[in-house]
């Protein structure tokens, strides 16, 4: 069983070149500073099958290789996400040419692909853990061209993990609050996101009154009838927002998330006792600081990594 120290071993953050290129930011700056400024040591990384296959089985690493190295550089761990459904919008992230395939072909090029991934990084010395698809059953976010939720379809892309790397633990993330994950695929681990501060259906803002001990409950249960660890992959500490960051202004959104709401949330995660916690918002923080001159978030990501 691992030992937690201090909140440097504690509390991780993911990492997405999707929205490095959203925000305008210098991705290489962005993450050097990540690791070697704030010090995290863990970091959650994606390997977007848009951006590394775009053509048919003509694959290009050279992104991913450098955030592989770099993490390595400066001592953290990695936990890759694959698939097709993997951290930010549109959650999937198929290239336009197997978007166009029949399911079947589709399905068989994203096994390929996974496969490829994972012989690539699984000898990596940064390599922790790999992320098996992102909320793979949510149907509630994100856009898919084929929304295909197939159980069967993950119970083979975990076997093709765990066949082709059988030294590192595979990982499945569940939605926010609720949802039991009775069927199988079962991963090494399991875990899930932490929102607090919602956009409900009618376009109205939510706070989340639950306590902790709600979370830790939902964790205990899937621990003991799945014989699994779980922990907190995605801990809210950017905004959610109606529309995309560029066109709301900043003052509202710090009104849905500031220096103050990120310790609370933090605080509230860490109550939980579902270590370790990887924070959502890093690009955010660093487009504020960089684009805006505003640390505040930035700063606090700091102190709180120090505590």
């Amino acid at each position: 069983m691992i030992t937690f120290v201090n909140n440097s071993q504690k509390l991780g953050v993911s990492f997405s070149l999707h929205r490095c290129s959203e925000l305008d930011l210098n991705k290489k700056t962005l993450l050097r500073a990540t690791l070697r400024d704030l010090g995290f040591k863990r970091l959650r990384l994606m390997s977007y099958w848009n951006i590394h296959e775009p053509k048919p089985d003509s694959y290009n690493f050279k992104e991913l290789d450098w955030q592989m190295d770099m993490a390595h550089f400066y001592g953290a761990k990695v936990s890759l996400c694959l698939g097709k459904r993997q951290p930010r919008w549109p959650e999937c992230h198929i290239p336009n040419w197997a978007a166009d395939l029949p399911k079947e072909e589709w399905h068989q090029a994203l096994f390929a692909y996974i496969e490829t991934v994972v012989t690539r990084y699984k000898d990596h010395p940064a390599l922790e853990s790999w992320q098996l698809e992102n909320e793979a059953l949510l149907k509630k976010f994100g856009y898919c061209v084929d929304q295909d939720f197939s159980h069967s379809r993950l119970k083979k892309e975990l076997e093709i993990v765990k066949n082709t790397d059988p030294n590192h633990p595979v990982i499945m993330t569940l939605s926010d609050s609720w949802g039991f994950p009775f069927r199988k695929p079962t991963p090494d681990i399991f875990a899930s996101s932490l929102y607090r501060i919602t956009l409900n259906k009618f376009g109205d803002y939510s706070y989340s009154m639950r306590p902790a001990a709600f979370y830790r409950f939902r964790a205990h249960l899937i621990a003991l009838f799945k014989r699994t660890p779980f922990f907190i992959h995605e801990l809210q500490a950017e905004p959610w927002l109606p529309k995309d960051i560029l066109s709301t202004p900043v003052q509202e959104q710090m009104q849905f998330m500031n220096a103050e709401l990120f310790e609370e949330n933090v605080a509230y995660a860490l109550k939980s006792k579902l270590y370790p916690v990887d924070l959502w918002g890093l690009e955010w923080w660093y487009w504020l600081k960089v684009k805006h001159g505003d640390a505040s978030m930035w700063d606090t990501a700091q102190k709180l990594l120090r505590s």
